[in-house]
């Protein structure tokens, strides 16, 4: 065993020393940016893995409440809407809390190891899911509930992170990089569809606690909390990243300023317009799945194919609108501000306007996933808007402004399992859907119409530190 590790030890001693030569060198952000993302993707492997596994862990009743034939995956429990509806909306209560103190517990303690240990905790409770399952609904209530708990960190954490690494006319695609949460999606749905087909769906809640503990290790490797404590760093990037910064950010962990915080419109229009987009984004999340499965009839592995296209939209757009946003900005075209609220057009406005699309014309499987895949590949633009707003505001304490905006904005990955089941109690056809797509309409466009009003780009007095470069834009020298 000291043998395999001595070895494993030294290959990435070589492989370090190879990337860090002047001739190879690979931007130390570079890889802390890659790192981002696949820690959004195995916090998005473990948050949605039930919502395809679900399917095949479940009894199905015809209308007179007869079971219904259904393939040999593994043992069912009868689990009627309203318990499926309640165990896929346990992780976002327990994600809720913590998300909320995420940013500031990574100010003081650094997102690096807070992320990594949450992760790790949270592979174990995946793990023991179908253990839970097993035993009762509700044990299995109380593991995703405790999976949402340790994971609800990780995001403030990652903001927290771009808060120091990002050199301000990269923050687009930093920020992009978060979307390895969407990636996550893409990959978790037709994977465990396949697992589940070949295997059993208990090898799908292993597969992905495996993959996670393979990640977190090379996180804890390769990631450190600031560029001045990378080990394997370059003077001449570091140098770069911190003077970009200017004075924007402080060297030393302070109190949020939670009282100017409460009063500040710019802070309320980010969250409103974070909690529209949260909205369609959990939606789809939990209940796409399903409506492909039960409603539109795909079979499993189908359906979890056909649910992540939305997902790859999503992940392609946000890179794209990421460096458009990058582009305009070295430009100086336009102020930030301004930045921010015209790409609420493609963030949320195209969105809502594809979900009344549908309502009225989702009659059609395969018009249906056409339709949400626009409307979820629009999203992407959320890189420029909601993603990236508390970066603008307060550097100091991005982790601390997402922690609070992303508690709120877990709330509709309770809500939307509650509305899918109140709507599909009775019948499951697309007629039921109708006020479900345009409840999710609503809640993309008028959050939007807030920002236009209320939103700033600018940085905020309570950030608490003298800034030494203009309020809206830096162009800076690139490494």
């Amino acid at each position: 065993m000291r043998s395999a590790y001595a070895t494993f030890e030294c290959l990435w001693k070589y492989l370090d020393i190879f990337f860090t030569l002047q001739f190879f060198y690979v931007p130390k952000r570079v890889i802390v940016a890659i790192m981002l993302f696949m820690m959004c993707l195995i916090n998005y492997m473990m948050r949605v893995n039930l919502s395809i596994n679900i399917i095949a862990m479940v009894t199905e009743r015809d209308e007179n409440g007869t079971l219904v034939e259904q393939p040999d995956y593994g043992v069912r429990y009868d689990w009627t809407q309203q318990d499926q509806a309640l165990l896929l909306g346990g992780y976002f209560y327990g994600y809720m809390i913590t998300s909320l103190p995420g940013g500031t517990l990574a100010e003081m303690l650094g997102g690096r190891n807070v992320a990594g240990y949450s992760c790790l905790l949270g592979a174990l409770l995946t793990a023991l899911t179908p253990l839970a399952a097993s035993w009762d609904k509700y044990a299995v209530f109380a593991l995703r509930f405790l999976i949402g708990l340790v994971s609800g960190v990780v995001y403030p954490c990652c903001h927290n992170l771009v808060s120091k690494w990002s050199p301000p006319d990269e923050k687009g695609k930093f920020v992009a990089s978060l979307m390895g949460g969407t990636f996550g999606t893409v990959i978790t749905w037709p994977l465990c569809g396949l697992i589940i087909e070949g295997l059993g769906w208990v090898w799908a809640f292993y597969v992905v606690a495996a993959f996670v503990v393979v990640i977190v290790g090379l996180w804890f490797y390769l990631v450190s909390d600031t560029p001045a404590q990378h080990s394997s760093i370059s003077i001449k990037e570091r140098e770069y990243i911190e003077n970009s910064l200017g004075g924007t950010l402080s060297k030393k962990a302070k109190w949020p300023p939670y009282r100017q915080l409460i009063v500040s419109m710019p802070f309320w229009a980010l969250t409103l317009l974070h909690y529209g987009s949260m909205w369609g984004l959990f939606f789809l999340i939990t209940a796409t799945p399903k409506f492909l499965s039960e409603v539109l009839g795909f079979n499993l592995s189908s359906a979890g194919f056909l649910s992540s296209l939305p997902h790859i939209a999503r992940l392609l757009a946000a890179f794209a609108f990421g460096s458009v946003a990058d582009w305009i900005r070295n430009k100086g075209w336009w102020t930030l501000t301004f930045t921010r609220k015209v790409f609420c057009v493609p963030s949320h406005i195209m969105p809502g306007i594809m979900l009344i699309i549908l309502a009225f014309c989702g009659r059609d499987p395969y018009v249906c996933v056409a339709i949400m895949t626009i409307s979820l590949g629009f999203n992407g633009a959320a890189t420029s808007t909601n993603l990236a707003n508390s970066q603008d505001l307060a550097p100091n304490f991005a982790g601390t402004m997402y922690g609070i905006i992303n508690c709120l904005g877990t709330t509709p990955g309770i809500f939307s399992p509650l509305i899918v089941a109140a709507f599909t109690e009775e019948k499951n056809t697309i007629d039921e859907w109708f006020w479900i797509f345009m409840i999710g309409a609503a809640a993309y466009i008028l959050p939007a119409l807030f920002f236009w009003v209320f939103g700033s780009g600018k940085i905020q007095k309570w950030n608490e530190v003298q800034t030494t470069e203009p309020k809206e834009d830096v162009v800076n020298t690139k490494l």
